[in-house]
């Protein structure tokens, strides 16, 4: 069998207010209510709704043959039902169709598996418990945070019961190896691992506009030919990208609306190929080598690496601090503070912080509301020493309250 993977990340984030000094410790609102909510009906009309209509029109035209994959970060979610219900209705729709499988990832899109297993699979548990509630359904396949994964993580997503994880093909890794395989991990060899075939995803996440390409213009049966000449032995092309690539990154009037409805008819005319969910690659195909990524990788930039969150002073000392509050808001139930402890953590927060050049930079401006990279910290540490001082106040009142009383046990009890 051969196979195409669309997988597609859905996320944004909870935007920050601009915080300034003197409002330490007199406001403990941090997110911009304004902004979210714009963003969020920006992004809906011109990619969530528009995008989600045109998947649910090809599955039904293709009669189940059409596949798709999605996740969704807790954060996302939550803005849907704030700001726009009708999207949530859109994604569960195309849910119950039967052909579009849901995966699971950390709640707040965090780098909580980067420091602390704890929290990495509290995430990680809240955001399934999440997907059932909202769709039905308890995903069986694992995508981290901007597909960071070595092995270490790798193991842990396998502790926590998935049998398939998704990650970038990076070529210091895979070598001379293709990533149109599926792999396995190195320490627990039952997760399977599908990588992204990051050429061709980019063709159409990056370069699909691009008049200074020279395969500009893209379309979809130059694609499907570049499929084709993909060796026969290969048996699985997963194309991974972020969902904004549809009307936000892309806009309507590159056309990109028409290639995808273009695509699926140019495949099954013109090609061996089918469509598949990645549950559905795990369960077809077999691994043929270990994956071993002793140093953890991302899809982000040329380097495949973490440099886009943790590549500088300010992003350390700002996730470094972030998280050594974390024993304390633990113990502290308070949802105030749960929410905004989730959503401080969420990784665009230490992006916006990043200092370095790119090749392909101009994504890390996308929805940027900070100026620069030192703005974005001092606005973030602005923001997270008032949460700090909360935090340590109540964690204070708790330490000083006395223990609560035993609970009186019977005699039946205690045999039991």
């Amino acid at each position: 069998m051969r196979t195409i993977c669309f997988y597609f990340q859905v996320h944004q984030p909870y935007r920050l207010k601009p915080y300034r000094f003197f409002d330490i410790g007199a406001d403990h609102e941090y997110f911009d209510e304004y902004a979210n909510r714009t963003i969020m009906r920006k992004v809906a009309d011109r990619c969530y709704l528009p995008a989600n209509y045109t998947f649910l029109e090809l599955i039904k035209k293709y009669e189940g043959k059409f596949k798709i994959s999605f996740s969704i970060s807790g954060t996302c979610l939550d803005q849907f039902e704030q700001y726009a219900p009708e999207v949530l209705h859109s994604f569960q729709e195309l849910v119950n169709t039967g052909c579009v499988e849901i995966l699971s990832e950390t709640y707040s899109h965090a780098l909580s598996a980067l420091k602390s297993t704890e929290e990495f699979e509290a995430q990680v548990a809240a955001h399934r418990q999440k997907v059932k509630d909202l769709f039905g359904v308890t995903p069986t396949a694992f995508r981290n945070t901007e597909l960071i994964y070595s092995d270490q993580i790798g193991a842990m997503v396998a502790n926590m019961g998935y049998k398939a994880m998704l990650t970038e093909g990076a070529k210091h890794i895979l070598g001379w190896k293709s990533p149109n395989f599926l792999y396995y991990n190195a320490i627990n060899p039952k997760l399977k691992l599908l990588l992204k075939n990051f050429r061709l995803s980019d063709d159409m996440a990056f370069r699909f506009s691009d008049r200074n390409w020279n395969e500009f213009p893209l379309t979809a049966e130059k694609f499907v030919n570049w499929l084709n000449e993909v060796p026969q032995n290969e048996e699985v092309i997963n194309l991974f990208m972020d969902y904004e690539t549809f009307g936000e990154h892309q806009w309507e009037e590159t056309g990109i609306f028409e290639f995808l409805k273009a695509l699926p008819g140019y495949v099954f005319a013109n090609s061996n190929y089918t469509f598949s969910t990645p549950s559905e690659v795990a369960d077809t195909l077999q691994p043929v080598a270990v994956m071993n990524v002793p140093v953890p990788i991302s899809w982000a930039d040329e380097e495949r690496d973490l440099t886009a969150w943790l590549g500088n002073d300010l992003q350390d000392d700002a996730f470094d601090n972030l998280y050594d509050l974390e024993y304390m808001v633990k113990a502290i139930n308070d949802p105030d503070m749960q929410r905004d402890w989730k959503y401080l953590q969420t990784s665009d927060h230490f992006y916006y912080m990043c200092t370095k050049f790119f090749a392909d930079g101009d994504v890390h401006k996308y929805f940027n509301p900070y100026n620069t990279p030192y703005e974005a910290f001092i606005n973030f540490m602005n923001i997270l020493t008032d949460f700090s001082l909360r935090v340590k106040a109540k964690y204070a009142e708790l330490q000083m309250a006395p223990p609560p009383d035993k609970p009186k046990r019977t005699k039946s009890a205690k045999k039991a």
